[in-house]
C-alpha cells in the first residue's frame, strides 16, 4: 500500500507581474510528498525554489494549477480557513529566526498555542516540554538577544512544533548558522521527523542536508529537474559524488 500524501501540487505555476514584463517563476510544477517524509528542495538562487516553498504553506497563491494539503485546495480557502490551516497543520522555521525581541523563549514558543485557543496553563506546559525537547531547558525565560543564533533558531523549532503541525517547512533553517550549529540542527529536524512522524520540507542551499534527507528535489528555471530518494543519494563527506 502506498504512503499517504500530506501535499500534492499540480500544474503549478507562478507569474510575477513588474510592469511591462511578466517574469515566470514556476512554469508547471507536478509533486507529491508523502507523510513523515524529510524532503529537502535544493535549487540555485532564481530557480523557484523559494516560491514553491511559500507556495506549499500558504504563503502565496498559484496563478495556475492546485496545492493540496492533507487533500484540501488550499486555493479555495478563505483567509480564515487559511489561516486556521497554517496555524494548526503547518510549523514555520525561517533564516532569519523570526522571533518577537521583546518576548522570552517560552512565550515565543507559546504564541501559536494562544493563537490556536490553548488555555495558558496547557500552552505554558508544553511550551516548557518543546523547549527541554531541543535541548534549551533552563533558558525558558531569556529573550532572543540574550540567545546564540543556534539557540534561537532551537526556539524557532520549538515554536514550529508548537501546535503538533502535520508539516513543519523550513526555509534555509541553516542559512544564518555556523557549520557545527547548522548540523545540530538539521541533526534536530531528522530526530523529530523520526520520532513524531512530522514532514520536514526544506528549502536549502545547504548540501549537509542531503545526509538526512529521504528524498531531494531539484528545482531548476522554474521545473521540477528531478526527484532523487535516499537510495540514489551518495553521500560523501563535504558534499556530494559527481
Amino acid at each position: 500500500m502506498s504512503e499517504k500524501l500530506i501535499v500534492r501540487v499540480t500544474g503549478v505555476t507562478k507569474d510575477f507581474d513588474l510592469g511591462k514584463i511578466v517574469v515566470k517563476v514556476l512554469k508547471g510544477i507536478d509533486l507529491e510528498i508523502e507523510t513523515g517524509k524529510y524532503v529537502s528542495i535544493m535549487g540555485p538562487s532564481g530557480s523557484g525554489k523559494s516560491t514553491l516553498f511559500n507556495m506549499i504553506g500558504g504563503l502565496d497563491k498559484p496563478t495556475q494549477g492546485k496545492v493540496f494539503i492533507d487533500e484540501v485546495d488550499i486555493a479555495q480557502l478563505d483567509a480564515y480557513e487559511l489561516a486556521w490551516l497554517r496555524c494548526r497543520k503547518i510549523g514555520y522555521i525561517f533564516q532569519t529566526f523570526n522571533l518577537i525581541p521583546v518576548m522570552t523563549a517560552l512565550e515565543n514558543v507559546t504564541l501559536p498555542m494562544t493563537f490556536a485557543g490553548t488555555p495558558n496553563e496547557a500552552a505554558v506546559h508544553r511550551g516548557m516540554k518543546l523547549l527541554s525537547q531541543v535541548g534549551l531547558e533552563g533558558r525558558h525565560g531569556h529573550k532572543p538577544a540574550e540567545l546564540s543564533g543556534g539557540q534561537q533558531q532551537r526556539v524557532a523549532v520549538a515554536r514550529a512544533l508548537a501546535n503538533n503541525p502535520s508539516i513543519i517547512l523550513a526555509d534555509e533553517p541553516t542559512g544564518n548558522l555556523d557549520l557545527s550549529t547548522g548540523e545540530e540542527i538539521i541533526s534536530l529536524l531528522k530526530q523529530l521527523s523520526q520520532e513524531q512522524g512530522t514532514t520536514v520540507i526544506s528549502a536549502t542551499h545547504d548540501f549537509k542536508m542531503l545526509n538526512v534527507s529521504d528524498q531531494v528535489i531539484w528545482i531548476r528555471d522554474g521545473r521540477v529537474d528531478k526527484i532523487q530518494e535516499r537510495a540514489e543519494l551518495e553521500i560523501h563527506t563535504g558534499g556530494m559524488s559527481s
